[in-house]
């Protein structure tokens, strides 16, 4: 009974106690893993501006709505082409002596998961746009809106980034220009991408796979080769109208409009589809497209779908085109070397 009467020694001893378990619990768990895990090889550092952005990714609140993490079952197949890995977060590396890295991988999704927003959203000004008000391109979202890292100027210098938004939403006579803040930001969000996997295995397959329902309704046989079981104005929707807009119109000097679009109604719709595979960034005046039909592995009906509600709205009278043309097209892409 010595023991408990003495709180030098039972004080001591559940210091010790503690200490014990810190060490066996947290310290050499941290440390085995530390020595086994290392980024992948093809994995990309971050870049000075990229360090500074996640630090304000952090400060902002980011990780509150946004997670980073590809969870092993087939709803998230949308925000990645793999499951994440242990390797994928490897260098994460505290942030000083004191303070450990926050959690980027996050814990909820009021927003999407930027796992690899990188790849699928590598425009600059779309960022821009965004991050100073997510309502600009995508009037349903309920993201902050973050102008203070941003700054109205009655003449622009030639350094500064001109942020291109509609007259309704920056002051009349002025001219909106991202901070040095907003650039860091952006150049943290484009080095989201997630790192192939070394050899040939390719990754492995996510887990519980829908089972798909084929519906008299949408029975390929009953189908002419123009027509689809696919929603093109859905699918526009979720894949095209937060740079191109509901309207077609796009954004003045960031996206370019569809509407009346020689691209878009040209017969030969070879362009619009190596477009919408492959990205594209020859415009000076317009930001990068990203390929979304391979980032989102778009089927062939599913272009078909999004070309011809392309084609049949907003004024634009061209004809539809069909599954098997779009078919055609693409295995040719895919044949095509990568550049």
């Amino acid at each position: 009974m010595d023991f408990f009467d003495n709180h030098n020694k039972l004080f001591g001893a559940a210091f010790l106690l503690f200490i014990g378990l810190t060490a066996f619990v947290a310290v050499l768990p941290a440390i085995d893993n530390e020595q086994n895990n290392a980024p992948l090889p093809g994995a990309v550092p971050l870049s000075e501006a990229a360090i500074r952005g996640k630090a304000l990714y952090v400060s902002n609140g980011c990780v509150a709505c946004h997670t980073q993490q590809v969870r092993n079952v087939d709803m998230d197949k949308v925000w990645g082409q793999r499951p994440g890995l242990a390797a994928d977060y490897a260098s994460n590396r505290r942030t000083d002596f004191w303070r450990n890295t926050a959690t980027l991988m996050g814990t909820e999704r009021t927003g999407p998961d930027l796992t690899s927003i990188g790849s699928r959203q590598p425009s600059w000004e779309w960022n821009l746009v965004h991050l100073y008000n997510p309502r600009i391109v995508i009037k349903q979202s309920i993201m902050p809106a973050y102008p203070w890292l941003f700054e109205s100027k009655a003449e622009p210098a030639k350094e500064d980034v001109v942020v291109n938004v509609p007259d309704a939403f920056q002051r009349q006579g002025m001219t909106l220009v991202a901070t040095q803040d907003a650039l860091d930001l952006v150049a943290y969000l484009q080095s989201l991408k997630q790192t192939e996997l070394p050899g040939t295995a390719g990754p492995a397959a996510f887990l519980y796979a829908k089972q798909e329902q084929k519906a008299e309704s949408t029975d390929q046989s009953k189908l002419s080769d123009t027509e689809t079981s696919e929603n093109g104005q859905m699918l526009y929707a979720t894949h095209c109208q937060a740079c191109h807009q509901e309207s077609g119109e796009g954004l003045k000097g960031a996206f370019p409009p569809l509407k009346g679009s020689m691209v878009v109604v040209d017969k030969d719709p070879s362009l619009i589809v190596n477009i919408i595979m492959r990205g594209y960034d020859a415009r000076q005046e317009y930001g990068a497209m990203p390929a979304v039909g391979a980032n989102a592995d778009l089927s062939p009906e599913q272009i078909a779908a999004i070309i011809n509600h392309e084609r049949s709205s907003w004024g634009n009278n061209a004809p539809k085109v069909s599954v098997q043309q779009v078919e055609q097209i693409v295995q040719k892409i895919k044949e095509m070397p990568v550049q």
